[in-house]
């Protein structure tokens, strides 16, 4: 059992930058991938980048050169850096890992950008 934790949403203005912080109950260092995705109001959830233990990382186009995913294995925390912020990007954002055959999901933080 993995249990996930995010924080570091909030309000920001659009250009502003914050930094999300997801930690895990347990040892990432043998979880290959872990993820972060987001859910706007009446909007699917969708990608917003991947991380593998090796350190290879996906992003989804819409925040590709503006989010960052990093993670701390002696942490057990992974991060998302979000820059150059646009109100399009407010959404509750979600935490991601599988473990275990079975996969697990933070309760979301808020983030709102204002223009």
């Amino acid at each position: 059992q993995v249990q996930l934790v995010e924080s570091g949403g909030g309000l920001v203005q659009a250009g502003g930058s914050l930094r999300l912080s997801c930690a895990a109950s347990r040892s990432i260092f043998s979880i290959d991938r872990m993820g972060w995705y987001r859910q706007a109001p009446g909007n699917q959830r969708e990608l917003v980048a991947t991380i593998t233990s090796g350190g290879s990382t996906n992003y989804g186009d819409s925040v590709k050169g503006r989010f960052t995913i990093s993670r701390d294995n002696a942490k057990n925390t992974v991060y998302l850096q979000m820059n150059s912020l646009k109100p399009e990007d407010t959404a509750v954002y979600y935490c991601h890992t599988r473990f275990d055959l079975r996969n697990y999901w933070g309760q979301g933080t808020q983030v709102t950008v204002s223009s």
